[in-house]
């Protein structure tokens, strides 16, 4: 039996999916186990099928019958994603700890990321709202001043990562999914990046633009042809809500 412990436990060995499968180890159900952690039943079942799909195999099992009826209980593979865990997160801490010692905390979140991918935009930002329906929520992100990126995740995810107001989180976003704009369409009400022209296409046809907003952080979207930005004009960038994915800082 193959297993991919490093996909299963990804960047956040503390991560609550990792919390339900130590819960479900314990409590030997998945609907106790999702209880103790503050989450749906559907979420917890959720979690684990990520788990055991980035593992590439089952971390969970149905325990059919018993004195109690039936329950669930972690497999052999679970049990060593468990132990990686356990043992990752003890080095993380410590590198952490030394990364921190004399240096600034951004360099330590730097040593902490290792993720590589092909999402241009990886923006901090702060939840200021967050609204929640039957299945989804919609959540409202500060990125600066007059900056704001609305996000629309399902309620499970939510929970699974435990988002609160106030709390500080990366936002995620194609440059493909972005467009930026001279100026807002006309009743425009929506939350909008609003930036400096760093770089702009050479062809004015239309193509890859980033703009630098007020706190530094660059963002890039694509702009369409014909236009008439040049660099240092002032321009926005807008992408829907269902494009922003959220992720923690760990």
């Amino acid at each position: 039996m193959s297993i991919n412990i490093s996909s299963a436990l990804g960047q956040d060995t503390v991560d609550k999916r990792i919390d339900i499968l130590q819960r479900i180890d314990q409590l030997g159900s998945i609907s106790k186990a999702a209880r103790s952690a503050g989450v749906s039943y559907k979420a917890a079942w959720q979690a684990i099928e990520t788990l055991s799909n980035l593992a590439g195999t089952p971390l969970v099992e149905k325990v059919v019958g018993g004195a109690s009826g039936g329950g669930a209980k972690i497999t052999e593979a679970g049990k060593a994603v468990l132990e990686a865990a356990a043992a990752l997160n003890k080095v993380r801490t410590q590198i952490l700890n030394d990364a921190s010692s004399g240096q600034t905390p951004k360099m330590a979140a730097l040593t902490s990321s290792t993720l590589r991918m092909s999402i241009r935009n990886i923006i901090p930002a702060v939840i200021i709202e967050m609204h929640g329906g039957l299945s989804k929520v919609k959540i409202l992100l500060k990125v600066g001043e007059d900056n704001y990126l609305r996000s629309s995740i399902s309620k499970e995810s939510q929970q699974l990562l435990g988002l609160e107001i106030n709390e500080p989180v990366l936002a995620l976003f194609k440059a493909t999914a972005a467009q930026v704009l001279p100026g807002l369409p006309q009743g425009y009400t929506g939350p909008a990046l609003t930036g400096q022209v760093a770089r702009i296409p050479q062809k004015k046809h239309g193509g890859e633009v980033t703009l630098r907003l007020a706190n530094g952080i660059n963002v890039v979207g694509f702009v369409k042809g014909p236009h008439n930005l040049q660099i240092g004009d002032m321009a926005h960038l807008i992408t829907e809500e269902q494009n922003i994915v959220i992720a923690l800082m760990t």
